[in-house]
């Protein structure tokens, strides 16, 4: 029963990080180098995360400098940001590619939330999905005369408990995430 209830929270927490990984990935109007976390370029013949063939640094509030390792990489770089889901263009001074990040109008703020309870709700599915395959897999154990129906009852509502902790957990980042958006 203990293995079920741990392998159970090991998976909520990993949907939790998958969840705020998700998020790192909405930018907030102010230059936050993970958003460029899931760019990959194409460098010899192989594509490569980003970070791994360039410096990425924020000289300003609203910008991202990214000094590729190699020079040959710098068109590569700014086609790799111009084909993703940023919705940012690049531009070069000639050594470095630049994004400038405008700031988010209030539509475009508002969508971004939405966007953030769409990803939460995701979060929250995947965890009741746990708790059901954890319930099942105690329902399985008891009928197997593995443990008792108390212990069967007692699994049950330590997951049920966990699943609320993840829960809010869930609802907690999201509301730091849309306070983040929204403030101007």
């Amino acid at each position: 029963m203990n293995d079920v209830q741990k392998e159970s929270e090991k998976k909520m927490e990993g949907a939790l990080h998958a969840l705020e990984d998700r998020f790192t990935g909405i930018r907030a109007g102010r230059a936050n180098p993970n958003v460029l976390n899931h760019i990959e370029v194409e460098y010899y013949g192989v594509m490569t995360p980003l970070q791994q063939v360039a410096n990425v640094s924020v000289p300003e509030p609203r910008m991202i400098s990214i000094k590729p390792y190699d020079k040959s990489l710098q068109k590569p770089i700014m086609k790799a940001i111009q084909v993703s889901d940023l919705g940012i263009n690049p531009t070069t001074d000639g050594t470095n590619v630049l994004l400038v990040f405008p700031q988010l109008t209030e539509e475009r703020r508002k969508d971004l939330v939405r966007e953030v309870k769409k990803e939460s709700e995701q979060a929250k599915t995947i965890v009741r999905n746990i708790r059901r395959d954890a319930n099942d897999a105690l329902k399985k154990a008891q009928k197997a005369s593995e443990i008792t129906e108390d212990d069967q009852k007692d699994g049950e509502e330590k997951i049920q408990k966990l699943t609320d902790k993840y829960i809010e957990k869930i609802d907690a980042a999201v509301a730091d995430k849309t306070k983040e958006l929204m403030t101007v």
